[in-house]
């Protein structure tokens, strides 16, 4: 086995490994009223950010709270799942960002070292994040390094927002 990083998608992609909760529509639709309401959106909008996304084929509006990481003045987001294939580098999207709406810009890392190493730094700043993702730590606290990669074999990719 090589040591050279992957840059394309594994040829079978195993099943993705987050796990959603069997009422994550309701969760979602509480969390999102949480970070519209001005008092409460300061105490959840430490961690969680509205993305606002609209289906490229379907037309369809989603309105995704994901758990953010600020990282070099700008917020690192991740999913496996498919409503982050409608974010493009380049493109702006609208998100909710402690109770006010406004514009990011988009940059979107899929190839394997940026997923991973940018996975690292969310996992390290949110232990809730890399346990929803099925990201482990080492005795030293660190992520492990197969669970990163395995997690971006599983069809992850991260974002970097910067919010305007």
């Amino acid at each position: 086995m090589t040591d050279q990083p992957v840059t394309g998608r594994p040829m079978v992609a195993p099943a993705p490994r987050a796990q959603t909760l069997k009422a994550q529509n309701l969760v979602n639709r509480i969390v999102r009223g949480l970070l519209r309401t001005p008092l409460l959106s300061r105490l959840a909008g430490r961690r969680l950010v509205t993305v606002y996304v609209t289906g490229r084929k379907s037309g369809r509006r989603y309105a995704v709270p994901v758990a953010y990481t600020r990282h070099e003045g700008d917020l690192l987001i991740g999913s496996p799942f498919g409503w982050g294939r409608n974010l493009r580098t380049g493109e702006a999207v609208t998100i909710r960002l402690k109770g006010r709406r406004r514009l990011a810009d988009v940059l979107v890392l899929a190839d394997e070292r940026e997923v991973v190493d940018a996975y690292a730094v969310m996992a390290r700043d949110n232990h809730a994040f890399a346990k929803f993702n099925d990201i482990g730590f080492d005795q030293g606290g660190n992520p492990v390094p197969a669970d990163l990669r395995q997690a971006w074999a599983a069809g992850a990719r991260a974002f970097r927002l910067t919010p305007r």
